[in-house]
């Protein structure tokens, strides 16, 4: 008899992010594919770089909502609370569909060097901006550029979070302590992710395509031992455009045709990783930096308890 990891006797988890970042740009000054042509003043507006994120909720995620129904899979739409201000009524489809709302930041700016009163505002005021539009409160969080603070994990379990995904060191979830509390973390991906391999390495699709299927088969052979999961992330204004949907359509055609491939929302796989006690657990990194920071005398953000 073959063991399983998942429920429903899944043999392999992949996991979609699909990133509602579009209108949350700063103003003046935003990169984009126009950034290189020109050496602009910041501050002036932008207007072609502007268009180029418009173009992420005017058209991105609509063409991909209709990608997961094609599927009929559900994905986890972490949102940046200026963005769902400035369209709720796409905010409110992605949750109408059935689609996860978790939380990605007020506003697009770093917060890592937020002090604790100053972060928890940044993350409660992005939770506000969601229920506002959606009548959802999210339960999972990842920063901009994946960069929290010391006090992230301890603001997001005071805010009623159960998971975060700004980790990429294992494909598969797992659970760490934060004030003796479990918390899970629902790995992210930054080799199979649009603005990285699109926009940085300026991958093709066929070479993006190439890379989804060699991940997945690979994968999918360890999932016969061992808990697996596959980590896949979109942006609205990136993966948005027809030629990566129809590429991502392909990959997708042949990934469900595995026996036992599902796709799941990080919201229940998070649920999934707080209750089953064979799941890996880890130390909190954040606590590990914060005592190195204390011994070492280089702390700049103070410390919660």
């Amino acid at each position: 008899m073959t063991k399983t990891f998942w429920p429903d006797d899944a043999r392999l988890v992949i996991s979609i992010s699909m990133q509602f970042e579009a209108g949350g740009e700063a103003p003046y000054g935003p990169g984009g594919p126009f950034s290189g042509f020109i050496d602009m003043d910041p501050a002036y507006p932008d207007f072609p770089t502007k268009s180029w994120y418009r173009y992420g909720y005017v058209e991105g995620i609509q063409r991909m909502l209709d990608l997961w129904d094609k599927h009929r899979i559900k994905v986890t739409s972490h949102m940046v609370g200026s963005a769902v201000d400035r369209s709720p009524e796409v905010a409110k489809e992605i949750v109408e569909r059935g689609h996860e709302a978790a939380a990605h930041g007020r506003d697009w700016i770093m917060q890592v060097d937020l002090q604790e009163a100053e972060e928890r505002r940044f993350i409660a005021d992005n939770v506000a901006s969601i229920k506002r539009a959606t009548g959802v409160a999210p339960v999972g969080y990842n920063g901009a550029a994946m960069r929290g603070t010391i006090n992230t994990l301890k603001i997001l379990q005071d805010e009623g979070f159960k998971y975060h995904i700004d980790d990429v060191s294992r494909d598969e979830p797992f659970v760490i302590p934060v004030r003796n509390r479990d918390f899970a973390v629902v790995p992210y991906s930054v080799t199979l992710n649009d603005i990285i391999q699109f926009e940085g390495y300026k991958f093709t699709t066929s070479e993006y395509e190439r890379q989804l299927q060699d991940e997945f088969d690979q994968l999918y052979e360890e999932a016969g031992h061992r808990r697996r999961m596959m980590a896949i992330s979109t942006h609205d204004r990136v993966q948005g455009r027809p030629y990566r949907v129809k590429s991502l359509d392909r990959f997708l055609e042949y990934a469900l045709r595995h026996k036992g491939v599902v796709v799941m929302r990080k919201d229940d796989i998070a649920d999934f990783a707080l209750s089953d006690p064979s799941i890996l657990r880890d130390p909190n990194p954040h606590d590990e930096w914060a005592e190195w920071e204390r011994r070492n005398g280089a702390q700049k953000i103070e410390p919660i308890a």
